[in-house]
């Protein structure tokens, strides 16, 4: 009886993680019809982070003692994880393909064994090495070094930046895994990860609306259509796709999978993650890639999947992280947006 539960809760596991690698690898699909109409990448970043961190109101009510228990925690997941990770892969996917744009931010999990090796000065596996060495190798043929860089620079450097991010995400979330104690000087539980997507959302939003300023948005554009590959689709539709689907879905069923499985399954499904958004941009975009890019794509994953595999646990036990892949690089309860997306 046991084992059938067990098989049952792991199949189940495994659904949601897939479900919620299909709806984040959809974000760039639905984003960029969006920006191509005339939206600004930051109005469109601002509407997708606004509009679920309202619908996330009750679930921020109800951990309402993150505020004073974890501040710092809530305002890097919020800068980094939500507003900087989003921000830069958006206004990447207006000028590159979302496929490329997700592969280069898939370096996350190397360039955070990049920073516990040289920074921190704490010793990494052969394996790990390795797995950054692929994820490098990879990026070269995704961007096709040979021919100076096919796409554009700008673009890439975006999408590095998304990357870079994600890591610093997860420095702050390392260090603030190690507070243990609340202000009263009693120990604090880790924090719920639902709550921290929640919080996160609406730091986000704050930052953005500066940032972004959304009265300046044409909304008369949101009540339009958006060409995806010379078909018509409804903007408030593709909008709605993003905020109920490719945010609080992505989150909230990767968040639930990672507790039904282990962080290092879930990472593994969620490196389909990249896979959905090259087929789906391939499908819906008409965003063909080369064979030697699918060939480098396919080395990426490898790599950040070793790289991942092979970090080692922060000292003081499970922290927040973002979302996608790279939660596993840090035994993370969080499934990321990319972060991740």
């Amino acid at each position: 009886m046991h084992a059938s539960r067990s098989t049952q809760k792991r199949s189940a596991g495994l659904g949601l993680a897939l479900l919620s690698a299909f709806a984040f690898g959809g974000s760039g699909v639905a984003a960029k019809p969006l920006i191509e109409a005339g939206l600004d990448p930051l109005h469109v970043v601002w509407l997708r982070v606004a509009g679920a961190a309202l619908i996330m109101l009750p679930v921020a009510w109800r951990h309402r003692n993150l505020v004073r228990e974890r501040p710092a925690l809530l305002a890097g997941f919020g800068l980094f994880a939500v507003a900087g990770v989003q921000a830069c892969y958006f206004a990447a996917i207006s000028r590159i393909p979302v496929g490329v744009a997700l592969l280069v931010e898939y370096l996350a999990p190397a360039l955070v064994l990049g920073w516990v090796r040289f920074v921190q000065r704490r010793p990494v596996t052969r394996a790990a090495a390795l797995g950054v060495v692929l994820a490098v190798g990879g990026l070269a043929c995704v961007v096709e070094v040979w021919a100076g860089l096919s796409f554009d620079t700008l673009g890439l450097l975006l999408a590095l930046g998304a990357a870079c991010c994600q890591v610093g995400y997860f420095v702050l979330s390392d260090h603030g895994g190690q507070e243990g104690k609340g202000g009263d000087g009693r120990g604090v539980e880790p924090p719920p990860p639902l709550g921290v997507i929640a919080y996160g959302l609406i730091v986000g939003a704050l930052v953005l609306t500066v940032v972004a300023r959304p009265w300046g948005m044409d909304w008369s554009l949101l009540g339009g259509t958006a060409g995806m590959n010379g078909t018509g689709v409804p903007a408030w539709l593709l909008l709605g796709w993003i905020v109920l689907v490719a945010t609080v879905l992505a989150y909230g069923t990767g968040v639930v999978s990672v507790r039904m499985l282990s962080p290092q399954v879930a990472g593994v499904v969620a490196c389909l993650e990249a896979v959905i958004a090259t087929v789906l941009a391939w499908v819906l975009l008409g965003e063909h890639l080369s064979a030697p890019q699918l060939i480098g794509g396919f080395v990426v994953l490898t790599g950040a999947f070793i790289a991942q595999s092979s970090a080692p646990k922060p000292p003081s036990g499970p922290v927040a992280a973002g979302a996608g892949a790279a939660a596993a690089a840090t035994g993370s309860e969080l499934s990321a947006g990319r972060a991740s997306h």
